[in-house]
């Protein structure tokens, strides 16, 4: 279920500094890196969202879109994780950047084979930014307390449904 956050103007210089880092039409992975150093120096707080969007669901992880670029070239989206919410192993259909702004995201990281080649608890402050090839992950709350991340993806997420491109058993 995506909802619409309440105006947003705190995310306004995040915005036009994505913009820019899209102008410089780089390759995707170093527009990720980008992007994610732009994130670092403007982290929303978990105030971004309403109080009622910070408590989760116990139906799974929630996803809040935040701000979709009118061209379709980012999205920026507030994922919320209640403890023990997981996401299925996936890769993604373009560049992604995250930053937790509360509680703790357990990342497992695998290779085309599926083997767990690296693991991070990523805390509050924390930003990663990655491209295909080489993004397939799960992510995990495994604190006791509700985690949130802003994510920033290089397309319409709302228009395409969802940032995974495959999910792996």
């Amino acid at each position: 279920m995506r909802t619409q956050a309440r105006p947003i103007t705190e995310l306004s210089q995040l915005v036009a500094g994505v913009r820019t880092d899209i102008a410089a039409h780089a390759a995707w992975s170093d527009t990720a890196q980008l992007v994610a150093e732009r994130l670092r120096r403007h982290l929303p707080g978990p105030d971004v969202l309403t109080a009622e969007q910070r408590l989760g669901s116990p139906d799974g992880y929630r996803s809040h879109t935040l701000h979709v670029e009118p061209d379709g070239s980012f999205s920026i989206v507030a994922l919320v994780w209640r403890p023990g919410q997981v996401t299925r192993i996936h890769d993604h259909v373009t560049w992604c950047v995250f930053g937790v702004i509360q509680g703790v995201e357990h990342e497992e990281l695998f290779d085309a084979e599926l083997n767990l080649v690296g693991r991070s608890d990523n805390h509050v402050g924390d930003v990663s930014g990655f491209a295909p090839p080489g993004d397939i992950h799960r992510v995990h709350n495994t604190a006791q307390n509700t985690a949130i991340s802003i994510h920033i993806y290089g397309t319409d997420v709302t228009r395409i449904g969802s940032s995974a491109r495959r999910f792996y058993d």
